[in-house]
């Protein structure tokens, strides 16, 4: 009625909006009822707020956003620890749907679905031979826990394949944020985290638990491409890696008070406080995952190993509307122990400079050479514990550099990966040797060792990339050769053991994490934590 009232009256008397004495609020609600009373088309008055709103937004900080009511069920599903569904989890091959694994006690292995079938029709519509998104797979086989889904499976028996037709009830499919724990040698422990969600505090606490009873008295912690996540995730599980009530993170803002959270402030014993620590980062690594090891770093407890992470450090309010959508505004900064800033610098409204720095910090060459990075000394600070130079600027710089090695990523080896052709080579292969490997290598342990992609595997794996059209390099393939035979080898074995057994594979060829266990095992560790003296005069020995 009041913008109704205002129109009206501006149109009678000629007066401005500017003339009446109106807040900001209704001029706003003003100028989108003229809009949609007034224009001289059909206007979406949904898309109309949304675009006012989404307008607003663009002109502040780079992490403030909208998202309407679907895309904010696919911004907080991943982090909500669990969703309803059948649990598998599938690759699309050639149009087909393959499981490539069950999850544990989840509504698919109960009923009888095994990795290797194919689903081809879900509640009598058929989705093999339809080019479909994975968004829309998933839209077919979640829905409300408790109700049913109908699906037909192709399962392969010796040459031929059988047909059986399952009814699968939805369950809570919980969404794990720990992609692998394992003993990497008698006293080292390694946990790989992939975000923080509501439940990665409990699954590293009981990665932690499981790990020290094999006997695991130093640990890797790996955050590469971690993107965050939660902050309560992070102060939880730096609960378990420092002493109890250290101060793990702080926020502040221009409207918002200064907000300390502390590790364990309940005082029970951690699970990891003492023992070497080594948390592996990159440039991707963002947000909770850099108050994570900027936490560690800030107090001494570990070592960051890799390259500096992503500088985001700004804090997103949730504000929720009654349609499904909302508004993430970003109302304070992080800032490690020290006092260090995470977020890297931005300017209001340029979001597209902010998102090309990762490209400009490869052109500039600090990706490859640690000689390329410079440090602002005004931004320099020492450690609360040691008295170690470390600086602040944006991002958490590591104490050891790891340089990105491109050697192997060639542009045959791209036009491979973006077709696909190693995931199908794979499904293929698994779906022939299956028994044959399970039989001859009875743990991953056994097929890590005795496994070996063969140069009949990368022919035929050539043979397929020819029949699609990639163009064939052969110096390109043989610089890619290494690559080529990791990912295979470390695919194979996911499909047919476990998730972790990608990253067992992994590992003996990543430069980063090669690079955590020579200093983990190594007198480098100390002497990377040993004491400055004087504090003000010394600089951490790998930053200069």
């Amino acid at each position: 009625m009041i913008v109704a009232a205002l129109i009206a009256a501006a149109a009678v008397t000629g007066i401005t909006a500017r003339d009446i004495n109106m807040t900001q609020n209704q001029k706003l609600r003003m100028a989108e009822a003229a809009v949609a009373q007034l224009y001289v088309d059909t206007v979406d008055e949904n898309k109309l707020v949304e675009d006012a709103i989404r307008g607003m937004l663009e002109g502040l900080d780079p992490h403030s956003s909208y998202t309407n009511p679907e895309e904010t069920r696919e911004l907080t599903e991943p982090l909500s620890g669990n969703f309803s569904g059948i649990g598998i989890t599938f690759n699309m091959n050639q149009d087909t749907l393959y499981v490539i694994q069950t999850v544990a006690g989840g509504p698919s292995e109960r009923v009888g679905i095994l990795a290797g079938d194919r689903i081809v029709a879900v509640n009598d519509s058929t989705i093999a031979g339809v080019k479909m998104k994975n968004s829309d797979i998933m839209k077919r086989l979640r829905g409300p826990k408790g109700t049913d889904v109908d699906v037909k499976v192709l399962r392969p028996e010796g040459l031929a394949y059988d047909t059986i037709d399952f009814t699968i009830t939805r369950a809570d499919i919980p969404i794990y944020s720990v992609d692998a724990s394992y003993m990497v040698d008698d006293k080292t422990g390694y946990i790989r985290v992939n975000k923080f969600a509501a439940e990665t505090s409990k699954e590293v606490a009981k990665a932690l638990s499981a790990l020290k009873k094999e006997g695991m008295e130093q640990l890797i912690l790996d955050l590469v491409d971690n993107g965050g996540g939660y902050l309560n995730a992070a102060v939880d599980i730096l609960g378990e890696l420092l002493p109890p009530e250290s101060l793990a993170v702080y926020t502040e803002g221009v409207n918002s008070s200064r907000a300390d959270s502390h590790a364990n402030p309940s005082g029970l014993k951690p699970l990891f406080d003492k023992g070497r620590l080594v948390v592996m980062v990159n440039q991707y690594s963002a947000s909770a995952a850099e108050i994570t090891s900027g936490a560690i770093q800030d107090w001494d407890r570990g070592v960051i190993v890799g390259r500096r992470t992503f500088g985001k450090g700004l804090v997103q309010r949730p504000i929720p509307f009654p349609d499904g959508s909302m508004m993430r505004l970003t109302v304070a900064h992080y800032y490690t122990p020290t006092g260090r800033d995470i977020q890297k610098p931005y300017t209001k409204g340029n979001q597209k400079d902010y998102n090309l720095d990762i490209l400009d910090r490869y052109n500039r060459g600090e990706l490859m050479h640690e000689d390329s990075i410079h440090y602002n000394d005004s931004l320099k600070v020492n450690t609360l514990r040691l008295g170690r130079g470390i600086y602040g600027g944006g991002g958490i710089s590591p104490d050891r550099f790891v340089a990105l090695d491109t050697t192997a990523y060639t542009k045959y080896y791209r036009n491979v990966m973006a077709k696909g052709l190693i995931n199908r080579f794979v499904i293929k292969y698994v779906d022939a040797n299956r028994k044959k490997i399970k039989d001859r290598f009875k743990t991953d342990r056994e097929f890590i060792s005795g496994f070996e992609v063969t140069p009949e595997m990368l022919d035929e794996l050539r043979k397929l990339s020819d029949k699609e059209g990639v163009e064939y390099d052969a110096e390109e393939a043989e610089k890619s050769r290494p690559l080529f035979c990791m990912v295979l080898k470390g695919l194979i074995g996911r499909d047919i053991y476990d998730n972790s057994t990608y990253y067992k594979v992994y590992n003996t060829y990543d430069p980063i994490f090669r690079k955590a266990l020579e200093v983990i095992n190594s007198d480098e560790y100390d002497k990377i934590l040993s004491p400055a003296d004087p504090p003000s005069e010394r600089l951490p020995l790998p930053v200069r």
